[in-house]
């Protein structure tokens, strides 16, 4: 079945709960709880997209079911990105923050087992949301309620002059013009972090190459970074759709480490 044909069935299953973290449409998440007496391990899920308006984290849904399958809580989060939604610096980041902080008002939920899950773009945010203890006190996210303890980055965008001008637009200017906020943000200049890291990435992704983890890897190992690196055969998009073998690579780590 196709990831698009997965989508629209998951509509008619068991709704997640809606929970807003402010005031714009697109500052709001949805909770896939699994069956099951709490406390529940956390899933973060980060959706891609290259920070820009037409993706949401409805693509991200058969995978939040899937996780919920797994005994994990999903929380699926939704933010401003570039375009007509006004994201971009700091709005992106700051949305990211408070969602991942709004955990702390949610019952049923266990905060020591939290796995951030992000893929392509919203792997970069899941790498820059495990630093967030680590942000300088005048930075979006600073001062983090609620923190990870492990991610998963799904074809990430790990070195962000890989994105080229899409990732300029989301920071407000190129490295020389702003370099505070890409010392923050690319995932790259902010190591080492302190969580462990695994990247899963497929062979076959032509969006964001496997060069760009294998990079990543290396340079977290090189500055002494807990990091995993998983490459499977797949392509960018299977490793968001739950009946690719590439998911259920991902999801045995998850399994494995839980």
């Amino acid at each position: 079945m196709s990831l698009r044909m997965q989508i629209a069935r998951s509509a008619l299953r068991r709704a997640p709960s809606r929970h807003r973290f402010g005031a714009h449409p697109h500052q709001v998440c949805d909770l896939h709880l699994p069956f099951g007496r709490g406390p529940h391990p956390v899933a973060i899920v980060l959706h891609g997209g290259f920070w820009q308006a037409p993706y949401t984290k409805l693509i991200m849904r058969p995978l939040c079911l899937d996780l919920a399958k797994r005994g994990f809580a999903a929380w699926n989060v939704e933010y401003r990105r570039l375009g007509r939604d006004g994201g971009g610096w700091p709005q992106t980041f700051e949305d990211v923050a408070a969602a991942i902080d709004l955990l702390g008002e949610i019952d049923g939920l266990d905060l020591e087992r939290i796995t951030l899950v992000g893929h392509s773009a919203g792997g970069q945010l899941a790498l820059w949301a495990a630093g967030r203890s680590e942000l300088p006190a005048d930075a979006p996210g600073a001062f983090p309620r609620v923190g990870a303890q492990r991610v998963l980055a799904l074809a990430a965008v790990s070195d962000l002059t890989g994105a080229g001008n899409v990732a300029a637009r989301l920071l407000g200017g190129s490295p020389s013009d702003v370099p505070e906020r890409w010392a923050q943000a690319d995932p790259i200049r902010a190591l080492p972090l302190r969580v462990p890291v695994t990247l899963v990435h497929g062979l076959r992704d032509a969006t964001v190459e496997v060069q760009r983890s294998r990079e990543y890897a290396a340079a977290a190992e090189a500055a002494g970074a807990p990091v995993t690196l998983i490459e499977v055969p797949g392509d960018h998009r299977e490793l968001i759709d739950p009946s690719t073998p590439s998911w259920r690579a991902a999801a045995g780590w998850l399994a494995v480490q839980d």
